[in-house]
C-alpha cells in the first residue's frame, strides 16, 4: 500500500491544518497498520532525536527500538477492536541524553470512507516534570513518614525511660521513708533486748534492787513508746504507698450525690480550720447524681484540702479554700478546689503531681498527695485534671468527673 494514498485521507493540502499538526504544543503522529509513521510533527521526535523527515515511511521499530513492541500492540489493538486506548505513559531517553523522559499517550483509530479503522492517530504531553515532581513529593513524603516513625518510636522510648526513672523515684521513695522508722525501732529493740538480758541476768543472781526494777520499767516504758510511734509511722506509709498504686478492689461504684459526699468529707475536715486561720467557702449546685466511687473522690478531696493546708499557707498566714460543683452538661460535673494562698512557681508545678516530690519534706512530708489524687481521679473516676497556679496569687485545680465511673473488672 502507497503511503501517499494513506496521507492524502489523513491530511488534505490544508497549509493551515498544517500549521497546526505542526506547531501544536504536544507531540502527534499517524501511524498506519504496520506501524510506519505516515505523519508525525516535531514535537513528538523529541522522543527519539530523529528529525520528521527521517520518521515518515520508517517503522516504530526503526525509530523507536524500545518501544517498538508496546507500540505494536497497541495498535494491532486498536484495529482490531476499534477502541482507543488512553493514558499509556511512555519512557525514554533522547540520543546522547541520560535523564529519563515521559510522556502521556493517547492513541486513536482513523476511520476511513467506509468506516474502516486506516490507520491510529497518536498524542503525547510530556509530562517529566510533573513525574519528577510527583517522584520528589513521595520521596518527601516517605522521608517524613520515616521521620514520624522514628519520633514514635523516640517518644515511646523517652516515656518508658521516663517510666522506669518514676519507678526507680519510687522504690528510692519507699526505701528512704521507710527505713527511717524501721530502722529506730531496731535500734530500739536491740537496746531494749539487751536491757533485758542484764535485768535478767540480775535477776538470777538474786541482787535485784529497786532502783534497777525502777530503771527497767522506765527503760521498757520509753522503748516500747519508741517502738509504737515508729511502727504506726512505717504502717502509715505502707498505707501511702498502696493508695498510690490505687487499689483496684477497695470500694463498690455506687449512686450517690455528689453535694452530700463532699459535705460528708468537709465534716471531717473541717476542725483543722481555725487553728490554722482560714476560711472554707463551698457552693455547689444540687442534684448533681453520681454512680462512681465515693470513697476514692472522698480521699481525692481530703488529699488536696491537706495538700491546700500544709503548702499554700506557710508560716499561718490565713486565707480562704473554695470548693465549687458544677455539672458540665449532661454526663459530667466539674469540681474548682482553689486556694489564695502562696501559689506554686512553675518548676514546682511541673513537679506536683510526681511521686515522694515535695517542698516540705522538713516537716515529714513525703509527697504522695497529689500524686494520688491524680492517681485517683485517671485511674479510678475515669476524669481529668487541670492545675493552674500562680506565685503570690494562689492554686486552682480543676476537675472533671464523668456521672458514670468506668466499671472496672474487678468491681461488683
Amino acid at each position: 500500500m502507497g503511503s501517499s494514498v494513506v496521507h492524502e485521507i489523513q491530511f488534505p493540502k490544508q497549509p493551515a491544518l498544517q500549521l497546526i499538526y505542526d506547531t501544536a504544543p504536544i507531540g502527534l503522529a499517524y501511524l498506519s497498520p504496520d506501524c510506519r509513521y505516515l505523519q508525525i510533527n516535531q514535537r513528538l521526535t523529541e522522543i527519539c532525536g530523529i528529525s520528521v523527515e527521517g520518521h515518515l515511511g520508517r517503522t516504530v521499530r526503526d525509530c523507536v527500538p524500545a518501544l517498538a513492541a508496546a507500540v505494536e500492540g497497541i495498535v494491532r489493538s486498536i484495529m482490531e477492536t476499534g477502541q482507543p486506548v488512553t493514558g499509556v505513559e511512555v519512557y525514554g531517553q533522547r540520543p546522547g541524553h541520560n535523564d529519563e523522559r515521559c510522556w502521556i499517550t493517547h492513541w486513536h483509530p482513523q476511520l476511513g470512507p467506509g468506516g474502516n479503522v486506516v490507520g491510529v492517530n497518536v498524542a503525547a504531553e510530556e509530562i517529566t516534570e510533573r513525574k519528577r515532581s510527583e517522584r520528589e513529593i513521595r520521596a518527601a513524603r516517605d522521608a517524613a513518614e520515616r521521620a514520624l516513625h522514628h519520633l514514635q518510636e523516640t517518644q515511646a522510648s523517652l516515656i518508658e525511660a521516663e517510666k522506669l526513672a518514676a519507678l526507680g523515684r519510687l522504690v528510692a521513695g519507699v526505701a528512704h521513708e521507710i527505713n527511717s522508722p524501721v530502722g529506730t525501732s531496731l535500734t530500739v529493740a536491740s537496746v531494749l533486748e539487751q536491757k533485758c538480758a542484764d535485768f535478767a541476768a540480775e535477776a538470777a543472781r538474786g541482787k535485784l534492787k529497786r532502783s534497777s526494777l525502777s530503771d527497767f520499767v522506765e527503760v521498757v516504758e520509753s522503748a516500747s513508746s519508741l517502738l509504737v510511734g515508729n511502727l504506726k509511722r512505717a504502717a502509715d506509709l505502707v498505707q501511702s504507698f498502696k493508695q498510690v498504686a490505687v487499689d483496684r478492689s477497695y470500694f463498690e461504684r455506687r449512686p450517690f450525690d455528689l453535694g452530700e459526699v463532699t459535705e460528708q468529707v468537709l465534716a471531717n475536715l473541717r476542725p483543722a480550720l481555725p487553728k490554722n486561720n482560714l476560711a472554707l467557702e463551698v457552693d455547689f449546685a444540687p442534684d448533681l447524681a453520681m454512680n462512681s466511687y465515693p470513697g476514692p473522690y472522698g480521699q481525692v478531696l481530703t488529699n488536696l484540702f491537706v495538700n491546700s493546708v500544709a503548702h499554700a499557707f506557710p508560716d499561718g498566714k490565713g486565707g480562704t479554700i473554695t470548693i465549687r460543683l458544677r455539672a458540665a452538661g449532661a454526663d459530667r460535673v466539674d469540681i474548682l478546689f482553689a486556694d489564695d494562698g502562696c501559689g506554686m512557681a512553675s518548676e514546682v508545678r511541673r513537679q506536683a503531681f510526681d511521686p515522694f516530690f515535695t517542698t516540705r519534706r522538713d516537716n515529714g512530708r513525703i509527697g504522695l498527695g497529689l500524686h494520688i489524687v491524680h492517681n485517683i481521679v485517671t485511674n479510678r473516676l475515669g476524669g481529668e485534671l487541670q492545675l493552674d497556679s500562680t506565685p503570690g496569687i494562689g492554686t486552682r485545680m480543676r476537675i472533671t468527673l464523668p456521672r458514670l465511673a468506668p466499671q472496672r473488672v474487678t468491681d461488683g
